[in-house]
């Protein structure tokens, strides 16, 4: 009886990992299905736009040259740059920004604490574009849309601004290090900026790494806010406004193949970052979930 039993229950095992992995390779394929339709189409030898089928007749490498030989309204290298300085300036803020409002709430007891708290966990679910009108005439009455240069300044303003109301995570991850360390560093005479600097920060490097990460992608990705900031100055344009116009009307037969070249080329320094940093991303993360 027992080994009948011991049987049946190796049976339903079998049979329950086996629809497991079913299930996974079929989600991990339609997962992959995208960007594998990407990257065929960014060596798409043909021309124009929608084709009845998914593999090239012809591949090639002129979609990534003329990419970055771009002349004229669109110039896909200058997009790139202004991306890249606006995610390296808002990730900097950003961080700077979240880890101290994140200690100062972990470490520090004062009036109106938890109700500062609650009030950042409600604007917090709220989507941040139904403010972009708002923020786009206190924007355009300090001047900041006037010249280019100013509207990429104003943008990683928003980013960095923004990030602050995002600090629960690492706020969690701070109330993982014991405050039994920062009361002996403060009875050997060490002030509180001393323990956020030189104690708690090298502690931290799990969830600075993941602030950075995140708020590294934002740039990158984001088309809504930027949009209305940058209007219609394309040479102003970060990548998701550039490749995004490369589908106008005026320009997707030519360029339609060179838009999932520059896709393929955005997701390399973001790819890059990850996979140096994802070691302290996941630590990062099952501290703040610990906390």
């Amino acid at each position: 009886m027992k080994k009948k039993t011991a049987k049946v229950f190796k049976t339903r095992q079998f049979i329950t990992n086996s629809l497991s992995h079913i299930s996974l390779s079929i989600l991990g394929f339609i997962w992959i299905l995208p960007i594998f339709f990407v990257l065929l189409t960014s060596f798409r030898e043909e021309g124009g736009t929608y084709k009845s089928y998914i593999f090239p007749k012809g591949y090639t490498l002129n979609n990534y040259k003329e990419l970055f030989s771009q002349t004229g309204s669109l110039i896909f290298t200058k997009w790139f740059q202004n991306t890249l300085a606006v995610a390296i300036c808002t990730c900097l803020l950003s961080a700077f920004f979240v880890l101290c409002v994140a200690y100062v709430m972990s470490r520090l007891r004062f009036k109106m604490r938890k109700k500062l708290l609650n009030i950042a966990m409600i604007l917090g679910m709220f989507p941040g574009f139904m403010a972009m009108i708002a923020v786009y005439y206190i924007l355009k009455g300090f001047g900041l849309l006037e010249v280019g240069t100013l509207k990429l300044v104003a943008l990683v303003m928003v980013y960095s601004a923004g990030s602050a109301l995002l600090f629960y995570i690492a706020k969690g991850f701070f109330d993982t290090i014991p405050k039994s360390v920062d009361e002996a560093a403060y009875i050997d005479g060490a002030t509180k900026w001393d323990v956020f600097t030189k104690i708690s920060i090298p502690l931290s490097k799990p969830i600075i790494v993941l602030t950075l990460l995140t708020s590294f992608m934002g740039p990158w990705v984001d088309y809504i806010f930027a949009k209305v900031i940058l209007g219609q100055d394309r040479a102003y344009y970060t990548v998701a406004i550039g490749l995004w116009s490369m589908l106008e009307p005026e320009f997707i037969e030519y360029h339609y193949t060179q838009f999932y070249a520059g896709c393929v080329i955005i997701s390399i320094p973001i790819a890059i970052v990850f996979l140096f940093t994802q070691r302290y991303y996941v630590e990062g993360v099952s501290g703040a979930v610990k906390g």
